[in-house]
């Protein structure tokens, strides 16, 4: 069976990361997405070099795998009217512009739903479309220390605040734009009428703070960076072995009786410093010092097999490339192989949800510029003769 959102048709106005992060959830799911890139140049992910392959950005290609390639320009009033004749026949349109771009088009969303009451407006944004930060632009950097994300993540308050490796709020921002849409879907179905979804890197960074924000709410007090610690139960962080890291997440009672069965130190649950999660968590850096010193007396690979046993949550801490490689990762089709036209095959991450009666593998890779530019006018009910007035007028690559 096709995949759930087959027959959906997205119009992507989107770029760089969040937007286009929504768009690639989006066909996953099997919808129709139409990447509209500007042109000459097209989204600005593609300049993002090194590195490449063939002269093709692996930034880019790795965001939009799955989606068809429209370049218009919209900045042109015969782009603006081809942009609207889509829009009376699609489902959704998802942008990440600064707030008042489209309306500055004449595409705002006033306009777009008397063109198409139905349509489906995703709005990705750096704060949100309301609110004293409405105007500003999105960065995770920025939305990452706005947030408090860079409060918390790190070795100690000591040390100069970190940012999550990853563009964390930037993906999720664009998982929430997806969500958004996917509800948004369900109740046209119910009223007949599409409407405004509206999220943020800022929200999207908020949300990864439940803990700590519960934390704070509950003490008055903003808790800061643990390494890999967690703020709430212990031990549960990553640990160095006689070679090499690995985590050992020990979250509750019974696995810290399996932590300590393993390491054949039953004991230090009859100190007093260790007997509960309230105690550890107190005294927590003379645990570790403890598990430190009997984790280096074996190797990675033989307390992973241990831990495993015992049925305690453990693990590598894998590169990204281990990562790629991993069995698990293998098994669930989470890096796979696609084709575009200028780069031939290139890797990609897989669609991380899993339907039992739906297929939603797209082994597409993402679209050079413009490259179904013709079929898609056509799809939409332009001529061929349209479409060569468009090329010389250079509204359309």
């Amino acid at each position: 069976m096709p995949g759930p959102l087959k027959g959906t048709k997205v119009l992507e106005l989107a770029q760089i990361m969040a937007g286009p992060a929504c768009g690639l959830m989006l066909a996953d799911l099997g919808a129709d997405v139409i990447k509209i890139e500007k042109i000459p140049e097209g989204d600005d992910s593609r300049k993002f070099l090194p590195p490449d392959v063939k002269g093709e950005s692996a930034a880019f290609m790795i965001m939009n795998r799955g989606k068809r390639g429209l370049g218009l320009n919209l900045k042109d009033k015969m782009g603006i009217d081809i942009f609207k004749k889509m829009v009376a026949k699609s489902d959704v349109v998802v942008e990440n512009f600064r707030k008042g771009t489209l309306e500055r088009l004449g595409i705002g969303y006033e306009e777009l739903k008397k063109i198409n009451p139905k349509i489906i407006l995703c709005e990705i944004s750096g704060y949100g479309r309301t609110g004293p930060y409405a105007n500003k632009g999105g960065f995770d950097l920025v939305a990452q220390g706005a947030s408090g994300l860079m409060s918390i993540t790190g070795e100690s308050k000591e040390k100069p605040p970190m940012k999550v490796g990853a563009p964390l709020t930037d993906i999720t921002a664009g998982i929430l734009g997806a969500t958004g849409v996917l509800a948004a879907l369900i109740n046209r179905e119910k009223t007949g009428l599409g409407q405004k979804v509206d999220t943020s890197l800022f929200e999207a960074g908020i949300i990864h703070t439940y803990w700590q924000s519960a934390i704070a709410g509950a003490t008055g007090s903003s808790p800061g960076p643990l390494g890999s610690a967690h703020p709430l139960t212990a031990p549960y962080q990553a640990f160095k072995t006689k070679d090499k890291w690995i985590t050992i997440g020990a979250s509750n009672q019974n696995s810290w009786m399996n932590l300590i069965k393993a390491l054949k130190r039953e004991d230090l649950n009859k100190d007093e410093r260790f007997c509960d999660n309230k105690n550890r968590m107190k005294n927590l850096n003379a645990l570790v010092e403890i598990l430190n010193t009997e984790l280096t007396k074996k190797t990675s690979q033989e307390w992973l097999a241990i831990f495993d046993k015992k049925g305690l949550p453990c693990g590598p801490i894998n590169s990204i490339l281990d990562m790629h490689v991993d069995s698990q990762t293998i098994h669930r089709k989470m890096i796979i192989d696609v084709e575009n036209k200028k780069a031939g095959k290139s890797k990609a991450i897989g669609m991380p949800i899993k339907f039992s009666n739906t297929n939603n593998e797209k082994f597409i890779g993402s679209p050079t510029l413009g490259e179904h530019t013709n079929q898609i006018l056509e799809e939409f009910g332009f001529s061929i003769t349209d479409i060569d007035k468009f090329k010389k007028n250079k509204v359309i690559i």
